[in-house]
């Protein structure tokens, strides 16, 4: 053999080992490294969690995060003229084997935790989880790149045949959401599957949901505005029954809708504020309804603002009112891929055990995450984050306090998922 063709052989030796090195990492030694890792993380969290951000505003999150993540020798990069940043960890010119997708924003909510490290921002709050979610996928970068670059310095290569894209995505908590402006820059071309994981305080610290299908609903807003002649109460002959269509409105449009539209879909119409009028004697010109729209099915979302354009019109027409309909789409329903959740699903039970996977509900609540599923497959799991024996909690409450030990759980299952999508992809 030529000692070209010699050299050319043990550089091909030299990368395959180091990619078999990470794709084969024993999980104990995964474990070990996340275990390390682990005070780091939580003190990381608590920093974000202290310093929570509305959506488009998460500038100091994000200057967090890509200050975190240069620390270990990774190149963010940020989301240009948006908050939010995003990482590769593998060569720049690889095939991406899978993206996953972390959330980064808080709501505008009062904490109420007393924690040490509560809020120091009036009427902001990371009640949903969003800081916990941030927190795990940095523990997946630095993970990564810890095995990653122990393979590299145990072979001398590059190590890795296929890069891992991890996306700390803002404004999850705006309609349409941040996962529509990250599709739009394109940090999903060339992903074949990305993963997200969410809070679950419902579930036990230590265990895992996932689901096949629908596992988060559609949600879109829906405002009523009804209009007619006013007057006093005493000829209602000479007006339009603003208030009386209002109510038929808000009685029967859900229940019309719900025989309109595939009774498999979900679909769900919930008013939550109406308004009209300000004395007892006089009969309004005006007046409103808002709400949300809920739908499990993806088809049946698409098709449902027509049926419900419809709906209201007939049911404003025996008023004689003049009705206007704003409804705006939100966000689609998180539908997991079967293949992308059996991955979860073996991760869970490597890093776990059997004991650690269980089904997950589905859920009435909107995420953007479902413009991303829509581009390309992928799944969402539920991170349990209840304390043994502690209190139950729900989410989007100024008292919500997760068992933060759910950290190194969603790490050590993220890295599982991770590497089967690099050893598939090698």
């Amino acid at each position: 053999m030529s000692s070209e063709a010699e050299a050319y052989g043990q550089e091909t030796t030299a990368r395959v080992d180091a990619e078999v090195t990470l794709a084969t990492t024993p999980v104990a030694e995964v474990a070990d490294i996340v275990a390390e890792l682990e005070n780091a993380l939580i003190s990381f969290r608590r920093d974000i969690h202290a310093h929570p951000e509305l959506s488009w505003r998460e500038k100091r999150t994000t200057a967090t995060i890509a200050s975190q993540l240069r620390e270990v020798g990774l190149e963010p990069q940020l989301l240009p003229e948006t908050t939010g940043c995003y990482v590769d960890i593998g060569p720049a010119d690889a095939p991406i084997a899978a993206a996953f997708r972390g959330d980064i924003d808080a709501l505008p909510i009062t904490e109420t935790t007393g924690l040490d490290y509560a809020s120091q921002n009036a009427g902001v709050a990371h009640a949903c989880g969003h800081d916990l979610h941030t927190t795990v996928m940095l523990g997946l970068a630095w993970t990564l790149q810890r095995v990653h670059t122990q393979a590299s310095s145990v072979t001398g290569s590059g190590g890795l045949d296929s890069r891992i894209r991890i996306i700390f995505q803002p404004a999850e908590e705006h309609f349409p959401g941040g996962a529509q402006e990250v599709v739009r820059q394109g940090l999903l071309r060339g992903v074949p599957r990305i993963f997200a994981l969410h809070a679950d305080p419902k579930l036990t610290v230590g265990c895992v949901g996932t689901r096949i299908g629908p596992i988060t609903s559609a949600s879109d807003l829906v405002q009523v505005e009804v209009s007619g002649r006013g007057g006093h109460t005493s000829r209602p002959h000479l007006t339009e029954d603003v208030i009386g269509a209002l109510g038929h409105i808000a009685t029967s449009v859900p229940a019309i809708l719900a025989r309109r539209i595939d009774v498999r879909s979900g679909v769900a119409l919930v008013w939550g504020h109406i308004s009209a009028g300000n004395a007892a004697n006089a009969i309004p010109a005006s007046g409103a309804l808002h709400g949300t729209m809920r739908i499990l099915d993806a088809d049946a979302w698409k098709e449902a603002g027509g049926v419900l354009a419809d709906v209201v019109e007939q049911a404003a027409a025996a008023y004689g009112v003049s009705v206007a309909l704003d409804h705006v789409r939100g966000v689609p329903p998180v539908v997991n891929d079967e293949g992308a959740t059996g991955i979860i699903d073996r991760a869970v039970k490597r890093a776990l055990g059997e004991s650690g996977l269980t089904l997950a509900e589905q859920s009435m609540g909107g995420e953007d995450f479902g413009w991303m599923t829509q581009e390309v497959p992928g799944s969402m799991f539920r991170l349990g984050t209840m304390t043994p024996g502690g209190e139950v909690y729900d989410l989007h409450r100024g008292d919500y306090i997760p068992d933060e030990r759910a950290i190194a759980v969603g790490v050590r299952v993220m890295t599982e998922v991770a590497r089967a999508c690099l050893s598939a992809n090698a």
